[in-house]
């Protein structure tokens, strides 16, 4: 098999084209749209990584310089993305170069103890240390069954519809307040608010456009914001068949955010609701008459790697008291390999590597999979995934490495 380490390398702005054309045959993407011929605002070449097979390339990887919320904090996070290997290539090797030299620059580079990535399919990024710790809440339902009980507090506040002008200033300052308390919510700079807001019909992949609303109060402070669109239908015997799509709901207060859905649900001609991306414990279903009508169906979404186990698990905190020692296994990465020593509560958290006797054996991608607080030992242990050593260490570490609000990731890279 061919050594490909060597031969993999960041791109140059001359280059992107071609980059970009192979990162989109590969996904089966048209070669069209904004970015085909210069680097998008966002792009970082010197963290890209691309293979080339003569004038083609053959492989492609990238890295966005990202701030990531964990439980009680926020940390630096390599935002892995742009990864394909050409059919030519494949089962050669070159995945595997490239996850090895992305996670080896990235821990030398002492920054960034976290990295994450959405990932195209399941079996491709557990072998390399990454593991689902977020999920999408898949959510649908029907408008005419999805009503708010009568005793539900929607405020005095006002719902406009605006335009991205006024939308993005407020949408920008209430994100940067809410995004901290919600492990797996990402930092939006003015390059990826712009992101965020492009609107084409590339983009809504032939759709309607977005709307934007915002909620407003008696005096002038918004506590809320949605994004939408609204694809109209009718059926054979002219009967209103209409879908919203939500894209995000956020509010800084329950009347706020019942307001907000109270103006989505009653859209006009619309049969159909959808919150696909909506966070798998949203409160819209506490705040119906039938909670049942607001159907979940639940998928993987963000998939994240601890580079650095002592300075991840440092970075977070805990709710509960945590004095644990952790004997982590790292094929992939050996510099996390071994025992690390773990003391931690809601004011902070300090890890190091310890030549202690172990509480718990883990896996490095199923302790990421439990580091934002969203899947518990408990359950990992179920699956073989942990193995107990001290008695009630299951039970310990599921306590504190839990958090109250479920991770969720509405920003896709």
């Amino acid at each position: 098999m061919t050594d490909f380490a060597d031969q993999l390398r960041p791109i140059t702005a001359e280059e992107w084209p071609r980059f970009v054309r192979g990162m989109r045959t590969t996904f089966g993407h048209d070669h069209t749209g904004p970015y085909m011929d210069s680097p998008s605002p966002m792009a970082e070449l010197d963290r890209s990584l691309a293979l080339f097979d003569g004038e083609r390339v053959a492989a492609t990887a990238g890295i966005y310089s990202l701030e990531m919320t964990v439980p009680g904090a926020v940390v630096p996070t390599a935002g892995v993305t742009w990864v394909t290997v050409s059919p030519t290539h494949r089962r050669r090797g070159v995945l595997t170069a490239m996850m090895r030299r992305q996670l080896a620059e990235v821990h030398a580079a002492g920054r960034e103890p976290v990295a994450a990535l959405w990932a195209a399919e399941w079996p491709i990024y557990g072998r390399f240390g990454y593991a689902p710790a977020a999920r999408r809440g898949g959510w649908t339902g029907l408008t005419e069954r999805l009503q708010l009980r009568p005793d539900v507090d929607c405020g005095t506040g006002t719902v406009r519809l605006v335009d991205v002008e006024q939308f993005r200033p407020a949408a920008e300052a209430l994100h940067e307040q809410l995004r901290r308390w919600v492990p797996g919510n990402m930092a939006r700079d003015e390059t990826w608010w712009e992101r965020r807001l492009y609107d084409s019909a590339e983009r809504a992949a032939g759709g309607p456009p977005r709307q934007l609303a915002l909620h407003v109060e008696a005096d002038g402070t918004v506590t809320g914001f949605a994004s939408y669109r609204l694809r109209a239908a009718w059926t054979d015997t002219s009967e209103p068949d209409g879908t919203l799509t939500v894209e995000e709901v956020r509010a800084s207060s329950p009347t706020g955010y019942a307001a907000l859905w109270r103006f989505l649900l009653g859209q006009d001609l619309m049969r159909t609701i959808e919150y696909p991306s909506g966070p798998v414990d949203d409160p819209l279903a506490h705040l119906l008459v039938n909670g049942r009508a607001w159907h979940a169906r639940p998928v993987d979404a963000l998939w994240v790697r601890l580079v650095d186990v002592g300075a991840a698990l440092s970075a977070r905190r805990y709710p509960a008291r945590l004095d644990m020692v952790f004997e982590v296994r790292d094929r992939f990465c050996d510099w996390n390999d071994g025992r690390w020593h773990v003391w931690g509560h809601p004011a902070g958290a300090y890890s190091d590597r310890t030549d202690r006797d172990p509480d718990l054996v883990v896996d490095v991608d199923a302790l990421a999979a439990a580091y934002l607080g969203g899947v518990s030992f408990a359950s990992l242990q179920a699956a073989g995934r942990v193995t107990e050593i001290s008695p009630g260490a299951v039970t310990q570490a599921s306590t504190a490495f839990g958090w109250p609000v479920a991770p969720w990731c509405p920003d896709d890279f």
